[in-house]
């Protein structure tokens, strides 16, 4: 009949909405395990990647701190050259101070033995004769020439010596300075090589 065709008709369209609402939902917790599957990857990934960020730091700052150890043993090896060669300094100066004063007692008392030969000579000039003063006076010359002689030598001694010391206190500030020069630009290489690899590692990541 008519109606039973109708409440025929309404059972399946009750059954087709039935099925199509299970098909819905399946298809929406497919999707959603799909959804959550993709969700824990991504977090895999980024647990991965912050693993990777955390080697990466900790290998930075490892870096850091053997170039701050090594910038330290370098500051310390320059303070003592530094040292080192103020001692040296003073020591060239006490040296040459000493030997100026030495110089100087040898040359006051070849004056005063000049002034004594001269003084002697004076009074014994009118006690001896002719020819013995002539004598007297030509062996006075010949002292004094080796005197005069012997001082010359000294003094170029001396000046040679005061050369070498200017010598050696001009190499010593030119290698400190050099040091100090090779450690700035150490200094400089490793900052940037600090630098090239932590970009590196940035970047590769």
């Amino acid at each position: 009949t008519f109606q039973t065709n109708i409440l025929t008709e309404l059972k399946n369209w009750n059954l087709s909405l039935i099925e199509h609402h299970k098909l819905q939902m399946r298809q929406e917790k497919e999707k959603h395990v799909a959804h959550v599957k993709q969700l824990q990857n991504e977090v895999e990934n980024l647990k991965d990647l912050v693993h990777t960020y955390e080697t990466s730091i900790s290998r930075k700052d490892e870096i850091i701190a053997n170039l701050s150890q090594a910038l330290e043993k370098q500051k310390d090896r320059v303070e003592l050259m530094r040292r080192f060669g103020t001692w040296r300094i003073q020591h060239v100066n006490t040296k040459l101070e000493e030997y100026a004063i030495r110089m100087a007692d040898k040359h006051f008392q070849t004056t005063l033995m000049k002034k004594v030969w001269a003084a002697w000579h004076s009074v014994s000039e009118e006690r001896r004769k002719d020819n013995i003063t002539k004598a007297c006076q030509l062996r006075a010359e010949d002292v004094c020439v080796q005197l005069t002689n012997d001082y010359e030598a000294k003094i170029a001694e001396l000046t040679a010596t005061v050369e070498q010391a200017k010598a050696e206190i001009l190499r010593l500030h030119s290698e400190r300075d050099h040091y100090e020069d090779t450690m700035k630009k150490a200094f400089m290489r490793g900052v940037c090589a600090l630098n090239l690899e932590a970009m590196t590692m940035f970047q590769s990541k």
